[in-house]
């Protein structure tokens, strides 16, 4: 186990360039395994959770060639199907969530796949059954072997369909999309996410030879076709490590430029972060936060509480509610909080109570924040990291905060931050890994 000392109460200043965004990079990688042919991916971070998904698509037999530390080349041309089975990968997959996103391209080119329960945050249910609904509907069965715990999906040929999809999941959507592709007929998908991660992976089908259309909606129509080639594709700065910046610069900064951020994929982000009061410059594809001595949270035209919630995109994502929360602690005014997608995320926010933080936990979806207005300072303290993004949360306050702090489990946040504490260091922090 590897822990972060930080020392609280240093100014950043510089410029910082964020890493390729994490879970587009799930989605494109699983997306290599349709074709036999080279399949070239560019900006893919180099963090635990992709690291260990593509050491998984060598276990079966993916040709995975590093061009550098963040371009690879996948080549999926002999797979090693017996390996599905085995009990060695299927413990591998538990403990990856994105490995449940090998199942769509798998069912749709060899007609079956095993997978088990995939791991990840403890962040409250997660449920899988918008992928296996549409899998169904699509023509697969699906088994689940009790003794072992695992799922066994086949289906000898997929036909297109219409399904209305019960949530607009991302994994799901993608998932059924990527089996969607090698269907016979057209196959609607009503109700579809419609993230920029979701667009990326449907712009490289479409240059690996696929017929989607709708692309950017959440209604996507799918002609399917009978093979897929090589291509090559880039993949988008992070959105949640852009939040993740605004909000340490927010804390902590002393003007920060944010580069090459990919404005027009990051929809309500930077409008999210100005709503708690923060000022943010935008020069062409860059942000600069300057720094920000005083921010009020603002209030709705009739003077009722700010209310952020959490929404499918182009709402606000989950992933930056836990970034938000500690950027409200040091604003003026009081902001209410909904995080109605996950009902154990919230729970961190005793960690900044302990830290001298004004909280109001409702219940396990609301939260309001009684800002200090920076007239009360954050004090350091000893926890430990749940989740990825309550990780970072905690880490931006421990470096806003007076003294010195201990943050364990940081195996969490190296899931979604590449090189994070050689990063921020480089711009004026002090986190020392031990």
């Amino acid at each position: 186990m590897s822990s972060f000392i930080i020392e609280g109460g240093h100014l950043l200043s510089g410029t910082i360039c964020p890493q390729g965004a994490k879970n587009e990079a799930l989605q494109v990688i699983c997306a290599t395994l349709l074709t036999a042919e080279e399949v070239t991916i560019r900006n893919i971070p180099d963090i635990r959770d992709v690291n260990n998904l593509i050491q998984l698509l060598k276990d079966i037999g993916v040709k995975v060639h590093q061009n550098n530390r963040n371009d690879y080349t996948f080549c999926a041309d002999d797979l090693r199907l017996d390996h599905l089975e085995s009990d060695e990968f299927v413990k591998k997959c538990a403990a990856l969530r994105g490995s449940v996103l090998m199942i769509g391209p798998l069912l749709a080119r060899f007609g079956k796949a095993v997978i088990t329960q995939p791991g990840g945050d403890k962040i409250g249910r997660r449920r899988l059954d918008t992928h296996f609904l549409g899998f169904e509907k699509l023509g697969a069965r699906f088994n689940q072997v009790e003794d072992r715990s695992v799922y066994e999906i086949a289906a000898k040929q997929l036909r297109g369909c219409y399904m209305l999809l019960d949530e607009a999941s991302v994994t799901g959507t993608a998932n059924i999309i990527m089996a969607a592709v090698f269907a016979k007929g057209k196959t609607t998908i009503y109700n579809a996410a419609c993230e920029p991660y979701i667009q990326q992976l449907c712009l490289l089908l479409n240059n690996m030879g696929a017929k989607i259309s709708g692309i950017a909606s959440n209604l996507l129509t799918i002609e399917g076709v009978t093979s897929l080639h090589g291509a090559e594709h880039t993949i988008l700065p992070d959105m949640i490590e852009v939040g993740s910046f605004i909000g340490m610069a927010a804390m902590c900064g002393d003007n920060v430029r944010i580069e090459h951020v990919s404005l027009k994929n990051l929809g309500i982000i930077p409008e999210a972060f100005r709503r708690l009061g923060v000022k943010i410059k935008v020069e062409g594809d860059d942000l600069i936060v300057p720094r920000q001595r005083h921010y009020e949270i603002q209030s709705f035209i009739d003077g009722t509480i700010m209310t952020i919630a959490d929404a499918p995109w182009p709402g606000l994502t989950p992933d930056l509610l836990s970034v938000l929360i500690v950027v409200a602690t040091q604003a003026c005014g009081s902001v209410l909080f909904h995080q109605k997608m996950f009902e154990s995320r919230l729970f961190f926010v005793d960690k900044l109570i302990d830290m001298g933080a004004q909280i109001i936990l409702c219940d396990p979806h609301r939260a309001v924040v009684v800002g200090h207005d920076r007239k009360i300072t954050l004090r350091g303290g000893r926890m430990s990291s749940p989740d990825i993004r309550a990780g970072i949360a905690l880490l931006i306050a421990a470096m806003s905060a007076k003294g010195t702090s201990r943050i364990d489990n940081i195996e969490q946040i190296d899931r979604g931050y590449e090189d994070i504490e050689q990063r921020l260091n480089a711009l004026g922090a002090h986190i020392q890994r031990i």
